[in-house]
């Protein structure tokens, strides 16, 4: 029970002093644009892990709810005129409604017949994208301005931007949070643990499936929306299947069922593929191996060797295995 009381008191301060780091990152050097698609993986990570983390369903095809999102936002702004809130309601609510479809269509699958159906019909709607006009094909859709939120608050600012992010990144967390402590997070809980116990106490396990899968891509659709208006373009790799793979990297890094693992893990994996050819330039310039300067060509394989480790060292992740040396400590 004592240990539980640390985890207890250590989680919102830890949640506290990474909000005042946020608040605070602008003036401390960190550049606004690269924080917020962190923060836009870090929503899709958490989204993702409520599907995944919590109700136990594995989906390889998370990416087409964030670039089909990504792309509906960005054509709204550039095609329709719409203000930057609306096109992104108009983003979760296309992520929403591709979750309903997709797992109204896999929800009677389990296993890994259910992932397959998910990148099944994630790759249609990649290819939907290449070959569609409005999409941009292989160029992506360029150009798509941030505009003034409700008319009023100019987002072309980058700090102006980085703050409304914030509020929104904040405010979908707070969302999830609630879900997972809801009874209807609980069912889900404990679908997860034993699916066969949850039918026999007479819960519609299905239903419970295809809400949580609904509230997953809504949530992923807002991320895929956030990080157009932030952007300003949406790409090809937004619905590529790799990106299912990210995140799935993401969460697994972080801590599977942890609401803080994916955003520690979505920051490793974007910090290293945005800083990983610093990193190596640094090396280079330290030891003389000359090698290091081809680190910035092999994020793959980087990102790859340190899921390895994580896999051999830190079999609950990285935040998973913080919180269970903190329930062992008296």
């Amino acid at each position: 029970m004592k240990s539980k009381t640390l985890v207890q008191r250590i989680t919102p301060v830890g949640y506290g002093l990474l909000l005042l780091g946020l608040i605070a990152a602008p003036f401390l050097g960190a550049y606004p644009v690269f924080v917020m698609k962190l923060m836009c993986f870090a929503l899709f990570a958490s989204a993702f892990n409520l599907l995944l983390g919590y109700t136990g369903l594995l989906s390889f095809g998370h990416a087409a709810f964030l670039g089909g999102a990504a792309y509906v936002a960005g054509y709204s702004i550039k095609a329709w005129g719409f203000t930057p809130e609306v096109s992104m309601l108009l983003g979760t609510l296309i992520g929403a409604l591709l979750g309903l479809i997709f797992g109204w269509l896999a929800i009677r699958r389990q296993g890994i017949y259910f992932s397959m159906i998910t990148l099944a019909l994630a790759q249609m709607l990649f290819f939907v994208a290449l070959q569609a006009k409005f999409t941009g094909g292989e160029d992506g859709l360029q150009g798509v301005s941030r505009g003034k939120l409700f008319g009023v608050l100019d987002l072309s600012s980058d700090l102006t931007m980085y703050y409304v992010a914030l509020v929104i990144v904040v405010l979908a967390f707070l969302l999830i949070v609630r879900t997972i402590h809801s009874p209807f997070g609980q069912v889900l809980k404990a679908i997860k643990e034993n699916e066969p116990r949850a039918i026999s106490l007479g819960y519609d396990v299905a239903r419970f499936k295809l809400l949580a899968f609904v509230i997953s891509a809504a949530l992923t659709g807002l991320a895929g929306s956030l990080k157009t208006v932030v952007l300003g373009f949406a790409t090809l790799s937004d619905v590529h299947w790799t990106t299912s793979g990210h995140v799935i990297l993401m969460t697994l890094m972080g801590g599977l069922g942890t609401l803080s693992g994916p955003i520690v893990g979505s920051a490793v994996v974007v910090a290293l593929e945005n800083k990983i050819g610093d990193v190596g330039s640094f090396l280079a310039r330290t030891t003389g191996v000359e090698w290091f300067n081809t680190l910035g060509e092999s994020v793959t394989i980087v990102t790859g060797l340190i899921f390895v480790l994580c896999v051999l060292l830190f079999r609950r992740g990285i935040m998973g295995e913080l919180i269970a040396w903190l329930q062992r400590k008296k």
